[in-house]
């Protein structure tokens, strides 16, 4: 794959990556995201709880997407880590603040993360 075929997208207005991957990848019509934890870009602070986590989380992935021109409308899929499924209904809750019908597909799995409660990354279509 060339560099033609997928370009890296960059914003401080999202957290940086901590290793060597980008915060999303654009690669025809599709921007893909890596997944991004609740620390908010300016301070690095992460809120307490899940339904805020997740809404920072959101907000992460939107200024990505904006710095291609996408909003979460674009978004296709979702991919949702949560540290502790039982804390489903206060994520569900937050995440269908930010989504519209018709909603994306989604998968959520419960996953061991590093003191954070979630993590989501997204694939959107967006115009050429």
């Amino acid at each position: 794959m060339t560099d033609a075929t997928k370009k890296a997208i960059h914003t401080t207005d999202a957290p940086a990556p901590a290793g060597p991957y980008s915060q999303g990848i654009v690669s025809g019509d599709l921007l893909f995201t890596a997944g991004f934890g609740p620390q908010d870009p300016a301070t690095g602070a992460v809120p307490e709880n899940v339904a805020d986590q997740t809404r920072q989380v959101l907000r992460n992935i939107q200024a990505v997407l904006a710095q291609h021109g996408a909003t979460l409308d674009h978004v296709l899929k979702s991919t949702v880590h949560l540290a502790d499924l039982a804390d489903f209904e206060e994520f569900n809750a937050a995440y269908r603040e930010f989504f519209s019908e018709p909603y994306p597909v989604r998968t959520t799995v419960g996953s061991q993360l590093a003191n954070i409660l979630v993590e989501i990354d997204v694939v959107a279509r967006i115009a050429k």
